[in-house]
């Protein structure tokens, strides 16, 4: 059982921090249910509440579409591109950071630690939301999706990170909300924090094997500036 961060000691050690972006560094569920919602209008299906389009943020969409959609394959692939239609004029920009967000990453770059982003969206949108909210510069390494990689896991983006990050499995850590991202983490011999102000559950994160689990932003300066 993962109990809060503050619990845990030797975080620190740790040189390289990979970010996921979605429901860690912004709150981006505006967007990205806007987004959807484009998508279940332009195919005439009856929109469900909310509530249950926020479990399209985080995994990949045509997965998403396929599972809480009940798309073809072929039919989701076609929805990605309707999808991006309206989220890569305003969905990307319906979005907030994070309060503590920009200390944090100040914080954590000051001390010493290299700072990445690895997000299953694709990376120019990630790019274009970093530079829109000044996050941008604290980042040595962005990566995400290319716009044509939408079979890509998040694991094979992890490990495009920590290529390019020049990182060993064991100087390096994920944080995210979601399983995928403790998934990702641990299919690349990462540990990973699990985050609980963003869009994921205790026990989703929990049994996605986490080896800890922030519920601030605060909390997560703690365990890597003891």
């Amino acid at each position: 059982m993962n109990t809060i961060c503050n619990n845990y000691i030797g975080f620190d050690r740790y040189k390289y921090i990979l970010f996921d972006l979605d429901g860690t560094l912004t709150e981006s569920a505006p967007g990205i249910i806007n987004s959807v919602k484009h998508v279940y209008k332009n195919y005439g299906l009856e929109l469900p509440p909310d509530g249950e389009l926020e479990a399209f943020v985080g995994p990949p969409l045509i997965e998403s579409f396929m599972k809480f959609a009940g798309m073809s394959e072929d039919r989701a692939r076609e929805a990605v591109d309707v999808y991006r239609e309206y989220f890569s004029e305003r969905g990307l920009f319906e979005n907030s950071v994070y309060d503590g967000i920009p200390e944090l990453l100040s914080a954590l770059r000051d001390s010493g630690h290299i700072l990445s982003v690895a997000t299953s969206k694709p990376e120019v949108f990630c790019i274009r939301i970093l530079e829109h909210f000044d996050l941008k510069k604290y980042f040595s390494v962005i990566k995400g999706i290319p716009l044509d990689g939408e079979d890509m896991t998040k694991a094979e983006v992890i490990a495009e990170a920590l290529k390019e990050l020049g990182a060993k499995p064991d100087e390096a850590v994920m944080i995210g909300d979601r399983g995928y991202d403790a998934l990702g983490a641990k299919e690349n011999a990462l540990s990973c924090v699990g985050v609980l102000y963003g869009y994921g559950t205790r026990k989703e994160l929990e049994d996605s094997g986490v080896k800890a689990i922030c519920q601030t932003v605060r909390e997560i300066q703690n365990l890597f500036l003891n």
